[in-house]
């Protein structure tokens, strides 16, 4: 009769597997010619940014307001120790602001000198594009978007934009948040 290994034994277990596998590895790429993003709804539009470019997906916190600024800049939220702009992405990009559900998310996306919380609608998923879907992109005709979607892509029966959160970050007006 085998025993049972201990909480300890499996943790180094999991450690040992774990350490088995270096990201990045031939066997875990699927196909180099896919682009995968994170798909999110804001308001009624999907849009979809690089998993690269999105760092992590939270429960809305609980926010601290900050005085005198735009309206679209939340508050402050302490993430696990750090201060973290949080921004209304429907209120920044279409003047209406996101109502918070059970559904709602914030984006933790990297920007120069930390980190920023995007609120939307809900995540979607993981979507990935192909070459083919990729070449049949259509041009952005929001004008509230088109500096940030690079293209739009049918995945399927969704049309998705893909967003760029380097654009977003780096915008002076985003980076204009006081009033």
């Amino acid at each position: 009769m085998s025993r049972m290994p201990t909480p300890f034994e499996q943790l180094a277990d999991y450690e040992r597997r774990s350490l088995a596998h270096v990201a990045g590895e031939p066997q875990q790429i699927i196909n180099a010619n896919l682009w995968r993003g994170i798909c999110f709804r804001v308001g009624q539009r999907l849009l979809a940014s690089s998993i690269g470019e999105i760092n992590e997906l939270l429960v809305p916190q609980q926010l601290t307001h900050v005085p005198g600024t735009r309206d679209w800049m939340l508050g402050i939220a302490n993430v696990r120790g750090n201060l973290v702009p949080v921004v209304d992405l429907g209120r920044y990009l279409f003047g209406q602001r996101i109502q918070s559900t059970d559904r709602s998310r914030l984006l933790l996306v990297r920007q120069h000198g930390g980190s920023v919380g995007l609120l939307v609608d809900e995540i979607i998923g993981q979507r990935s594009v192909d070459k083919e879907q990729r070449a049949q992109a259509q041009a952005e005709e929001d004008e509230h978007l088109m500096r940030f979607v690079e293209e739009n892509v049918t995945v399927g029966d969704q049309r998705i934009g893909i967003f760029n959160m380097g654009r977003l970050t780096r915008a002076p007006d985003f980076l204009q948040a006081a009033l």
